[in-house]
């Protein structure tokens, strides 16, 4: 599992969307799977869940990412998994690593 966790602004509906560009340019074989987004009294909450193939670990790997705030200021958590081949441990996070790096310039930037 790797993990990015940042404080940022801007409007949720664009945060999304740039994320999302970054995710689906980022690999031929990158998908959406699912989200959700849930608004109560001004506090937001987008939930996102995308896959791809990972050729250095020869396996899939999943990004789910959450963004939860108001008011344009956003706490940001995006989270890998899988990307080994091990039955009991992990024995390599590359493909795990590698996804997170198609969108950290763009969480960097926000």
């Amino acid at each position: 599992m790797a993990k990015i966790e940042r404080r940022v602004k801007g409007n949720i509906f664009d945060i999304l969307k740039k994320i999302e560009s970054a995710v689906m340019s980022g690999s031929v074989s990158a998908s959406y799977e699912d989200g959700s987004n849930y608004s109560h009294d001004g506090f937001n909450v987008a939930v996102r869940v995308y896959e791809r193939y990972s050729y250095t670990g020869r396996n899939r790997v999943s990004l789910t990412l959450t963004l939860a705030g108001r008011d344009g200021d956003y706490f940001l958590s995006a989270i890998t998994s899988g990307g080994s081949q091990a039955v009991f441990f992990k024995i390599n996070r590359w493909g795990e690593n590698a996804f997170l790096d198609t969108i950290r310039d763009v969480i960097d930037e926000l």
